[in-house]
């Protein structure tokens, strides 16, 4: 089974199995990683915000526009951000390696 490692805010790495088909968001809930993904996977919020390292954000397929809409709204944005609901788990990403950003911005929350 593909691998995939979170690198947290501290710089604490952990690896977990990483199914085919399934969202880095989803990977990251099924072991409880704190990725937050406040609307689910719907594209309507950017709180699973995540960067790619490098040598694997070539490896991805672009961005829609609905993702870099969400990403504007990003905590911290990178070059390499991408949204963790969007990068579906492939043979090709195994060993995959995201950082979690410092902070999230959760605009779905009333104020």
């Amino acid at each position: 089974m593909p691998k995939m490692n979170f690198i947290d805010a501290d710089g604490n790495t952990k690896e977990v199995d990483a199914p085919l088909g399934l969202s880095v968001m989803e990977i990251a809930h099924k072991n409880k990683i704190d990725l937050e993904g406040a609307c689910e996977g719907a594209l309507a919020c950017s709180t699973c915000h995540v960067i790619v390292e490098d040598d694997f954000f070539d490896q991805l397929d672009e961005a829609s526009e609905d993702e870099e809409d969400m990403l504007d709204l990003a905590f911290g944005l990178t070059h390499t951000s991408r949204l963790g609901c969007q990068i579906i788990m492939t043979e090709e990403l195994d060993g995959l390696k995201v950082k979690l950003p410092a902070a999230t911005r959760n605009m779905m929350v009333d104020v």
